[in-house]
């Protein structure tokens, strides 16, 4: 089993200072990886989970925080859960993921992608809400393509281009994993995922189909689910009876993090 940590700035806000504080000393205590969220934008009225979202959440840009991440540690893998992916045009997003994974040494290794649930985000954007799950299929295999090789050509639906070179191209190949909670989800994962982080609020039999319907379908997924920072090692047995191969937990307290990994002797 891996660990890694995540840090929500709309809960522990932008302070860089603490941010770095945090990064440092999950380093330190041998996480793998540290994950980040992301929304473009909210507005009144938008609702995650039933509950309205408050509007002056600071949600900063995942890549652009990660950046200061791996300018301040060393080991330390980079994620986000999730990237919303329809929202972000896939030429000019495959330069910027492989610069960053270039300029930190090979260590953008974590990317999760999700669809996003929020319709008036996706219009503030320019994005159909409706047509985003296709969207997001092409933009994956846009990714790809351009961090393939030299002048590449693609004609979709939503993106086309010929004789197209992207570099810096990633140090290796980047793992794209699939967020959500959803059957569409857990089959985009089976298809064009390298792994499957569904979200929390699902029945222990609806989690099970999902994880069923990605791992069907490709040999090899990864599997990362959300977790407590209180796991006990029979909880982690549990987990991995499932099939699952990362768990990631979240705490605005450093102790908590030295706590937990002298628990499972992560270093």
């Amino acid at each position: 089993m891996r660990f890694a940590v995540s840090y929500s700035t709309p809960a522990y806000g932008m302070d860089p200072e603490r941010l770095v504080r945090f990064a440092r000393r999950a380093e330190e205590c041998g996480f793998e990886g540290l994950y980040v969220p992301e929304h473009v934008a909210l507005y009144r009225g938008a609702t995650f989970g039933g509950y309205e979202m408050p509007t002056d959440l600071p949600y900063g840009d995942p890549l652009e925080l990660l950046g200061f991440v791996a300018a301040s540690t060393e080991r330390l893998l980079l994620g986000t859960a999730v990237l919303l992916l329809p929202y972000h045009h896939p030429v000019v997003l495959a330069k910027r993921l492989a610069t960053l994974d270039v300029l930190s040494k090979g260590r953008m290794r974590l990317l999760t992608v999700g669809l996003g649930s929020l319709p008036g985000e996706a219009r503030a954007v320019g994005v159909d809400f409706a047509s985003r799950g296709r969207r997001t299929d092409e933009a994956i295999d846009v990714l790809r393509l351009l961090w393939s090789g030299d002048r590449v050509s693609y004609s979709g639906e939503f993106f086309e281009f010929e004789d197209l070179s992207s570099f810096p191209h990633p140090l290796a190949p980047l793992p794209i994993h699939i967020g959500g909670s959803s059957r569409a989800a857990a089959r985009r994962a089976g298809t064009r995922g390298d792994g499957y982080f569904p979200g929390g609020a699902l029945t222990p039999t609806e989690r099970a189909t999902q994880w069923k319907l990605a791992a069907s379908t490709r040999d090899n997924l990864e599997y990362t689910r959300w977790a407590s920072i209180d796991l006990t090692p029979e909880a982690v047995a549990s987990y991995e009876s499932q099939g699952v191969t990362r768990l990631v937990v979240t705490t605005p307290d450093l102790d908590d993090l030295t706590h937990f990994a002298k628990r499972f002797q992560l270093v």
